[in-house]
């Protein structure tokens, strides 16, 4: 969080309204509260991040192919809500390699704004779009195709999806599967047989950290 600018506007807005005390709380896999953390804005929270710090980072690993999912429901319920996962492959993918991203997305592609934006033309076009926008003019649910953009720069996605139609994946400039199975055999296809694969079943709930090179 260190010159996070948007931790920083947020602890400003609730430092300008006079925040006295904060409860958070942290949860396990099965959505459990397993620790809580109360008392200063500031101090409080810097606490509970420690502490799901040590359950959740982990040192990145660089693979040809990264396979993650968005938590299942009801994280996975529509597109727009899977770059969380998808953003913590990215980490761990090599330039050009391949991630699979398993979401259900049974609601669909989820944002109406972001749906026009990731379909509207290729990768470098719905990047040309999104750049001219000026920053104080931004538009609703542009982060979301703004991170695909970047991903989809750098990487082929394929999306495993039980509900959402294999045509609109792939005018969203994603490959389609209908299980992990058939999207891994295409993976080995695209990165060869002796591809190293990366697993991270819960892309939501870890934080890839890649130690920094002297």
């Amino acid at each position: 969080m260190e010159h996070n600018p948007i931790h920083e506007d947020m602890v400003y807005a609730a430092r300008a309204v006079n925040v006295q005390f904060i409860l958070n709380v942290a949860l396990n896999g099965e959505k459990k509260v397993i620790a809580a953390f109360a008392g200063d804005l500031e101090k409080a929270h810097e606490k509970g991040v420690e502490f799901v710090r040590g359950l959740a980072q982990c040192p990145g690993m660089t693979g040809d192919i990264v396979i993650t999912s968005n938590g299942g429901y009801p994280l996975d319920q529509n597109l727009y809500q899977s770059p969380k996962a998808v953003a913590t492959a990215e980490a761990c993918c090599k330039d050009g390699g391949v991630i699979i991203m398993c979401a259900s997305c049974f609601d669909g592609m989820g944002g109406t704004h972001f749906e026009k934006l990731i379909v509207q033309g290729t990768v470098d076009e719905i990047d040309a779009y999104l750049s001219k926008i000026p920053p104080r003019e931004t538009i609703p649910e542009q982060w979301c195709a703004q991170i695909y953009s970047r991903i989809l720069k750098k990487h082929k996605v394929i999306l495993v999806t039980t509900y959402l139609d294999h045509e609109m994946v792939r005018k969203a400039n994603m490959i389609p599967a209908s299980s992990p199975d058939e999207a891994l055999e295409m993976a080995y296809e695209m990165m060869g047989r002796d591809a190293r694969v990366i697993v991270i079943p819960d892309g939501v709930a870890v934080l890839a950290v890649k130690e920094q090179e002297d």
